[in-house]
């Protein structure tokens, strides 16, 4: 083992044990903007042996302000996040093995991705991803840890399967559509993103080394800005949860997803999987500094360069410009939320 890890390895609880185990490890990070990029730079300078990095979307220049692992000429040539991750860090370390998946993380393929790691991170931006997730990992007895991070505040539990509530246990059902703030609409600053990425990755490391009882077992909320931490402690899981307790793993049936392309149009449509009814004109408010925006008692319409967003009263939206289901779910889930 080389002077790489010296210091990482004189921390007792690591040590040479620890950091043996972390060059082993499998991790799969879900979504690599903010805190995504963060994890996985996090752990390829720990030397966690294989990261897997699954992305659909490409770097902007508004990515560069908290998402680290990027630069301006990544968003210049408008690389897939995946990609631009791998390349980084190679350069940051070139002893472990980067997989860059290029892909939208759905019920067709999530299993798979999760099949050979030993522990998922979530770096994603939106709900149902997260509860996709949950249904995966829950099945399979994988141990995942939620994180979400927008304005100031943020949210992070680890989640071990039949010992801990699962996702489903602490948040039932998921916020409505339109109804969460995202980045793109209330804004993040940066110290959040560093902040529960750090809280993220260090129960990661405790994971990958079999430091178990040092695990915070708590829903942790932190408000960077006001300076405000709180632990809500956890307790046993919900045998009436859908996920963990009947496990009924809805989100991994296909015929939950609602996604499709409009033929001829060059549109996709998405129907959020649960039944919604959104206030338009609080929606229009939300948006309207992002674009040129219209709003009618049916609809509100938002054009963003070469892309129109149209959101209806009950959360179904079309998204015009692009034919590409992925492209459209990130759409989706920055401007109304889900």
């Amino acid at each position: 083992m080389n002077e790489r890890y010296s210091r990482q390895i004189l921390f007792s609880p690591i040590g040479k044990t620890g950091q043996a185990k972390l060059l082993k490890s499998r991790v799969l990070i879900v979504g690599g903007g903010a805190l995504g990029a963060a994890h996985a730079e996090t752990l390829a300078r720990a030397g966690v042996g294989f990261l897997r990095v699954v992305d659909r979307d490409f770097v902007e220049f508004s990515n560069l302000q908290r998402q680290t692992l990027y630069s301006e000429a990544d968003a210049d040539e408008k690389l897939p996040k995946a990609i631009a991750a791998r390349n980084r860090l190679a350069a940051i370390n070139s002893e472990i093995e980067v997989e860059a998946v290029v892909a939208d993380i759905n019920h067709s393929n999530v299993e798979n991705f999760i099949e050979s790691c030993d522990l998922i991170l979530d770096g994603t931006d939106n709900f149902q991803t997260r509860y996709l997730v949950n249904d995966a990992c829950v099945k399979h007895r994988k141990i995942w840890i939620y994180g979400a991070a927008v304005s100031s505040y943020g949210v992070t539990m680890t989640i071990i399967p039949n010992e801990t509530p699962c996702l489903r246990c602490i948040f039932e059902t998921m916020p409505g559509a339109g109804s969460a703030p995202t980045c793109d609409t209330a804004g993040v600053i940066q110290p959040i993103i560093s902040t529960i990425s750090a809280a993220q990755t260090t129960e990661a490391l405790k994971v990958l080394t079999g430091n178990f009882d040092s695990l915070h077992k708590s829903l942790l909320q932190i408000d960077v800005w006001r300076e405000d931490r709180r632990k809500i402690k956890l307790g046993k899981p919900n045998p009436d949860c859908e996920t963990c307790g009947r496990r009924n793993f809805e989100f991994l049936d296909a015929a939950n997803d609602f996604s499709a392309v409009l033929c001829g149009r060059d549109a996709v449509q998405i129907v959020p999987p649960k039944p919604a009814s959104l206030d338009l004109k609080m929606l229009a408010e939300k948006l309207k500094n992002l674009g040129s925006v219209k709003q009618n008692e049916y609809l509100v319409r938002l054009i963003v360069g070469e892309l129109e967003l149209t959101v209806f009263q009950d959360a179904r939206a079309i998204i015009r410009g692009t034919d590409d289901i992925a492209a459209a779910r990130s759409v989706y889930a920055k401007f109304v939320g889900v």
